[in-house]
């Protein structure tokens, strides 16, 4: 079998990778909605690995894996890289997940991710009602993530919230970072202790802090929330879209806290969780498949976190349906250090008519059954999804 294809194409908000064989097998891999600039980047890599097997998955990755870099650029290797495996499984007749050694679990928890619902305002009150909510979601989540503080709408509308200048917040761009004022310290708290008081100990909470906390903030911070046993702490320090990792300074925080300290999202690669991991600065790590370099990377990070007793979260709220397909394929191989996947659902709503294999529902009291079907297990149902191609992309299924 043989690559003789690689195109790429915005379907939604999404961009989707599609791998093309002499075999009529092709795979897919599908990247987070936030990167509709990504298709450029997967172009460039078609010419160095048309015409290798796609089934030699570590072969083909080599050739290419060295073109990525911290999330953003990392996203089309990793597109890549599951669409791979998604022939590979196809073409032995077997889930992906037989091919990453084997699952260890039969259903794979998840986290609300983009199951969210508006938020009303920044006070507690809204917060504890935006937690309401999502304790009643159709999902049953068992554990819910909320932003607050730099990943929140906090900086612009709590008053005198840091003494930063805030700038507006979009993907990727701009980004808030400062000292916060004892108002602001004393706001984020509040905000925490309305939402544990509306989830008790029957619902995890998990918060998405930043990035932007100086170190002596997130060390407060962290210390004033102990005795409500947060899941993790998110993105202090660094995270989405910073590149670079700061282990020396997540070691600082972590140490100095009993509560569990996450990061992760924007990692490209193994080497570079190896600082965090060997040295223990973090309690829990989130890699996202469509940044870290794909689903084999992702898997040998959470072992080598596992040998550290380092948990793992895997980040892919933007990663859509066929992300979501590849999160289930590898947390059913992930080691017993899994919490939880960030669960990505489809944007819009009619992808959900254009794949075919997805259970219905999804999810069920908060995890999903782990399938069967070869590859990732869904498919494209190609006369429904040619509808909702954009003209430059018509040609993407021929």
């Amino acid at each position: 079998m043989r690559i003789t294809d690689v195109k790429c194409a915005v379907i939604g908000q999404n961009p989707v990778v599609r791998v093309v064989t002499d075999q009529g097998i092709s795979g897919y891999g599908e990247v987070e909605a936030y990167k509709p600039y990504l298709k450029p980047h997967v172009l460039h890599l078609k010419q160095a690995i048309v015409g290798e097997d796609p089934t030699d998955v570590e072969r083909v990755m080599l050739r290419i894996r060295r073109r990525g870099s911290f999330k953003p650029w990392g996203s089309a290797v990793s597109a890549i890289e599951m669409a791979l495996w998604d022939i590979a499984g196809k073409a032995a007749g077997v889930p992906v997940y037989k091919l990453l050694g084997g699952k260890i679990r039969d259903r794979v928890r998840v986290y609300n991710g983009s199951v969210r619902f508006p938020m009303a305002g920044q006070s507690p009150d809204h917060y504890a009602e935006n937690m309401q909510k999502m304790k009643e979601a159709k999902e049953g989540f068992t554990i819910i993530k909320q932003g607050v503080g730099f990943h929140s709408a906090m900086p612009a509308r709590v008053p005198g919230f840091s003494y930063g200048e805030v700038r507006p917040q979009t993907h990727g761009f701009g980004g808030n970072r400062g000292l916060l004022t004892e108002r602001g310290l004393k706001h984020v708290i509040a905000c925490v202790e309305a939402m544990k008081d509306v989830l008790g100990d029957e619902v995890g909470l998990a918060l998405d802090c930043g990035p932007g906390w100086t170190k002596a903030d997130a060390i407060r911070f962290a210390r004033a929330v102990e005795p409500l046993n947060l899941l993790w702490l998110e993105d202090l320090l660094t995270g989405d879209y910073t590149p670079y990792v700061d282990a020396d300074v997540y070691r600082d925080l972590s140490m100095s806290t009993s509560t569990p300290i996450h990061t992760g999202e924007q990692i490209y690669l193994r080497q570079n969780f190896k600082e965090l991991i060997e040295r223990q600065a973090v309690g829990v790590v989130g890699p996202d498949p469509c940044d870290v370099g794909g689903i084999a990377e992702l898997k040998w990070v959470a072992e080598y976190a596992d040998l550290h007793s380092i948990l793992m979260a895997p980040h892919g709220t933007g990663d859509g349906v066929l992300g979501m397909a590849a999160l289930v394929q590898v947390c059913a191989a992930l080691p017993e250090n899994y919490i939880a996947f960030e669960y990505p659902t489809g944007n819009p709503a009619w992808w959900y008519d254009i794949v075919d294999g997805l259970p219905d529902p999804i999810v069920k009291g908060g995890f999903i059954d782990v399938w069967h079907q070869p590859g990732m297990g869904i498919d494209f149902n190609v006369k429904a999804a040619k509808q909702h191609l954009n003209e430059e992309d018509r040609d993407f299924f021929d």
